[in-house]
């Protein structure tokens, strides 16, 4: 793959954006292995840069329960990129990144409600593994604390968040690893950056405290654009003024505005990020959805054939999925009122309420044993009939990926990115 690093791309989407080449940069959230493939497969058609988004629920160290894509650490998750881009032979600009980094960012962690030090210790252990995998950019997000309230309180956050960037360029140097890049900030909607003035306020601290210590300005700062994802649905109010005021604010210091919570945004507000000067936004959940949706449809197919005689022994996959997902109880935190505090028998009791956790979140389960020995058994069966399921769900991933990769203008960017380099380094 290519050696641009994040810093060096996105000073050259810069120059490109003063040239009138507009484009947002996309992060995805590596749902699971098919989900990366999918998307290394349009990026190779497409010619697009990969950020590749883990927060620590999704992949973490051995020692903090790794995570549910696929029960990776940072190295096997590193590994299966490289993997799955030399099997596919892509060879263009994919980058690791760390979402949600930081202290209480596992959910375990909130829920034990840890001491401050403790919960600052195992951020810095979780961020060391980063930086020895490989990553290329450390979200640094110090914004949840359980003993804080809703709000945790601005001046703590800048200190949190310089301390962590000091720990992670000091055993960076030790290491004798190259330069990584940093994103900082949070898209929550009570996180504190939800004003022009906040925002500012927040950049001008950060960045007078880094200078001071002589550390790394970050390249992304998150803002609140109006985004909020909720089950399967954007519920936020896009406010496109708003960010475009805070791009214009980022940019005066340097940085690029990171918007997160993009998830199921119409194509008519995402025609607008590159114009706006939205340097970057991130997806996620969405693609779990759309995968799940995947292999529902093929149990239809599959139960389709078991009513007609066709397939002799269909699988238990819906009915396994649907149990194992309410089982995780990751739901509940983003199921709202009675329905969150509800025990999970009388869930499993509720039809449909079982279904829409199901359909929102079976990606949780996809690393189970039970939903991966049925889900083996349907494969098997539509396989024997001439279908081909990996390859379906695969396309299917890759239509709602393209949908960002069109509206975002991101189509051929590596080579704009790469001619702009070359241009500098021959200037």
């Amino acid at each position: 793959m290519l050696s641009i690093t994040i810093d060096e791309m996105t000073h050259a989407l810069y120059k490109l954006e003063d040239k009138g080449c507009r484009a947002t940069l996309l992060g995805i959230g590596p749902m699971s292995e098919t989900l990366i493939e999918a998307a290394l497969i349009l990026a190779k058609e497409k010619d697009f840069p990969v950020m590749l988004i883990a927060s620590r629920n999704q992949i973490d160290s051995d020692e903090f329960g790794r995570g549910y894509v696929c029960n990776w650490d940072q190295n096997d998750f590193v590994q299966a990129v490289r993997s799955i881009a030399g099997k596919i032979g892509f060879d263009g600009l994919c980058y690791i990144c760390r979402d949600h980094g930081g202290p209480w960012q596992r959910d375990k962690e909130r829920g034990d409600k840890l001491p401050p030090e403790e919960a600052m210790d195992i951020a810095k252990r979780s961020y060391l593994a980063d930086l020895k995998a490989g990553f290329d950019l450390l979200h640094i997000d110090p914004t949840k604390d359980p003993h804080a309230g809703p709000v945790v309180s601005m001046e703590s956050v800048l200190d949190r968040t310089v301390e962590l960037i000091d720990y992670v360029e000091g055993e960076r140097k030790k290491l004798g690893l190259p330069r990584i890049a940093y994103e900082v900030g949070t898209e929550e909607t009570n996180g504190g950056l939800t004003s022009e003035g906040a925002y500012t306020e927040f950049i001008e601290k950060l960045t007078n405290m880094l200078i001071e210590k002589g550390l790394p300005l970050p390249v992304f700062i998150v803002g609140q654009t109006g985004t909020l994802t909720r089950l399967t649905e954007n519920v936020g109010r896009f406010n496109p003024l708003f960010a475009e005021k805070l791009s214009d604010i980022a940019k005066k210091y340097g940085v690029g505005l990171k918007e997160h919570n993009a998830d199921y945004l119409s194509d008519a507000i995402l025609l607008m990020h590159p114009s706006l000067g939205v340097t970057a936004a991130n997806v996620a959940p969405e693609y779990g959805v759309v995968e799940t949706a995947a292999y529902l449809t093929l149990a239809e197919i599959e139960k389709t054939y078991g009513d007609l005689g066709i397939i002799e022994h269909p699988s238990l996959f819906v009915q396994v999925l649907r149990t194992e997902a309410v089982r995780t109880e990751r739901w509940r935190k983003w199921l709202m009122g009675a329905d969150a505090a509800k025990p999970v028998d009388e869930v499993l009791n509720d039809e449909q309420l079982a279904n829409l956790i199901m359909r929102v979140g079976g990606h949780y389960t996809f690393e189970i044993q039970a939903v991966k020995r049925e889900m083996k058994v349907m494969f098997g069966n539509l396989s024997a009939h001439g279908m081909d399921p990996q390859k379906y769900t695969v396309e299917t991933l890759k239509r709602s990926l393209e949908r960002y990769v069109d509206c975002l203008g991101l189509t051929g960017l590596t080579g704009k990115i790469k001619e702009e380099i070359q241009k500098g380094v021959q200037s």
